[in-house]
């Protein structure tokens, strides 16, 4: 009877133990004074242009045909929509950190922001193609924020949103959401810098993951997402499955433990 008693015990442990908590799966749980907007704005970094990066640049005046042949128009592939336009007609920043513009020629963008890149291009053409009266409006944009998402997550692959800013949650639900399988308390999230490659992590179970620098998703980024222990041992992702799945196992061994004493 005493044995019995522990058996079921351990079953009982075995069980809360093997079963997912909801505190696993709640994304962003308050536990303290939540910033403002603006303050958590305050916290992001302005993205840094890297190697390969896709610029869109367009220029306008008060007169469009002054401004035309610094404006691509798809002659190299015309019939090319969307995101395939944006390969022919944006410019790429090279090995050496700069981009080709027409007339303007070479211009090193690495480690600026777009904003900087803007004023730059502003002051080359009214310094020595526009006069003030021109009223020149540049348009400095990247094309998209593009990153790869691999793990436990419902669309693994590489994805692009044509956004200025993507938060981390923003990007995982555009991919279809983590499982209940997916570990949200560690997520790694892999950068692009100039001198290489970081890896980073973050806790998406904490309203403080907003604070993160790593909170806004970065041009290249590779977020990772780990399995939940519970997934490796196979035991189920709630209690009754995990009762279920260990009492089978109960059974099984008591079974084969009876047949052998009546041998």
């Amino acid at each position: 009877m005493r044995s019995t008693f522990v058996l079921l015990l351990l079953l009982a442990v075995v069980c809360l133990s093997s079963c997912i908590s909801t505190k696993q799966l709640t994304y962003l749980q308050e536990d303290a004074q939540v910033d403002s907007l603006i303050t958590i704005q305050k916290k992001q970094e302005p993205y840094r242009l890297q190697v390969n990066d896709l610029l869109s640049i367009r220029v306008k005046a008060l007169d469009p045909e002054l401004v035309d042949i610094f404006n691509p128009v798809g002659e190299t592939n015309p019939n090319a929509t969307g995101e395939q336009r944006l390969y022919y007609d944006g410019f790429v920043v090279d090995p050496h950190g700069n981009i080709r513009v027409p007339i303007l020629g070479e211009i090193n963008v690495l480690g600026h922001t777009v904003d900087e890149v803007r004023k730059d291009i502003e002051a080359r053409l009214l310094r020595d193609y526009f006069k003030a009266e021109a009223n020149v409006f540049v348009t400095v944009k990247l094309s998209g924020i593009r990153y790869t998402i691999a793990g436990e997550i419902n669309g693994s692959g590489s994805n692009i949103i044509y956004r200025d800013e993507v938060t981390i949650m923003e990007a995982i639900a555009n991919s279809g959401g983590v499982p209940i399988t997916g570990d949200l308390t560690d997520v790694i999230v892999i950068r692009q810098y100039p001198a290489g490659q970081k890896v980073h992590h973050i806790d998406l179970t904490n309203i403080n993951a907003m604070h993160s620098p790593y909170y806004q998703v970065k041009p290249n980024d590779l977020i990772l997402i780990n399995p939940l222990p519970e997934k490796a041992l196979g035991t189920g992702t709630t209690g009754l499955q995990s009762f279920t799945t260990i009492l089978s196992v109960v059974t099984a061994l008591t079974t084969v433990i009876l047949l052998f004493i009546r041998l």
